[in-house]
């Protein structure tokens, strides 16, 4: 009962991710103001939660601490360069471009952790360039796009897997915390030195209610109760699910958006073929795990 109620509560979660893109897009401000704010409100909404309705504490080493800022900063850029391609194409081309995380990853993730280059990996990964490829081919104009998008799934990946390396030093909710926080500030800076911090006040009262909402409902709510589904279902489960984002996003931007967001038959083709890589890479790094701990028994 539990895990089916957890299941249902997971899907929730990757549709809102899924429906961040469509959000994105909505939102007419640039995506440096967007994700200035969304930050900016997300890390208020997270202290929020953590200090008066769980009553825990922020209180971390001062090393992780600085870990924390590095990884902030990467996923600043992240969402940056990911609502930039939005803005700059569509939410199809920015969404399909993720998929890259999975090439990424098999080249930084044995660096990282010190483990030998997955071939099943690699495998995935060559699949994934010659589909982009294919969608960079068919969908030349967006190349500015697909550039940006490029550069979302490089940062993503280098989140992501920093990430995992201080999993466990601190609690899940003061690690989201601190890294988006520790975005927003690295951000601050960048654009106080680049002159753009002056024109965060140039936003309009729809835009900030939308980028409210995001920063609440799509962004702090999500994160915090992926957490709280770890207990109930098993990291696979998780990381095969979320995998679905791109497929809810670029549906859901299709019926929203329209004509903005039909694209050629080969992306459609070359997306699908990227998805189910990625899930058939989960369930080969499922099996080699479970074979693992047979052995270890």
């Amino acid at each position: 009962m539990y895990k089916n109620s957890a299941l249902f509560r997971l899907h929730i979660i990757v549709f809102l991710w899924g429906f961040t893109a469509v959000l994105g897009k909505l939102i007419h401000t640039n995506a440096q103001l967007l994700v200035f704010y969304r930050m900016l409100f997300a890390s208020v909404f997270l202290f929020m939660f953590i200090r008066f309705i769980r009553r825990g504490s922020l209180r971390v080493p001062k090393k992780l601490l600085l870990q924390l800022v590095a990884i902030g900063g990467f996923m600043g850029f992240h969402w940056l360069f990911f609502f930039y391609s939005i803005k700059v194409s569509n939410v199809s081309i920015a969404l399909s471009c993720l998929s890259l995380s999975t090439l990424f990853s098999s080249i930084l993730e044995p660096v990282v952790f010190k483990r030998r280059i997955d071939v099943s990996e690699v495998i995935m990964g060559i699949i994934i360039v010659i589909c982009m490829g294919l969608i960079f081919k068919t969908e030349f104009h967006y190349k500015e796009g697909i550039f940006f998008g490029i550069l979302t799934a490089l940062f993503g990946t280098i989140f992501q897997v920093y990430n995992g390396k201080i999993y466990g030093k601190t609690s899940s909710s003061n690690i989201i915390f601190y890294e988006i926080f520790s975005g927003f500030l690295i951000l601050s800076i960048f654009y106080l030195f680049t002159g753009q911090i002056w024109s965060v006040g140039e936003i309009s009262y729809r835009d900030l209610a939308l980028i409210i909402l995001l920063a609440g409902v799509f962004t702090a709510y999500p994160m915090l109760e992926s957490v709280s589904l770890m207990k109930y279902i098993s990291p696979f489960t998780l990381i095969l699910t979320i995998n679905l984002e791109p497929v809810y996003g670029i549906i859901l931007a299709f019926f929203i958006f329209g004509e903005s967001e039909q694209m050629n038959p080969v992306f459609y083709i070359a997306s699908l073929i990227m998805i189910l890589a990625i899930v058939v890479n989960g369930v080969i790094k499922a099996r080699k795990n479970t074979q693992a701990k047979k052995l270890e028994i």
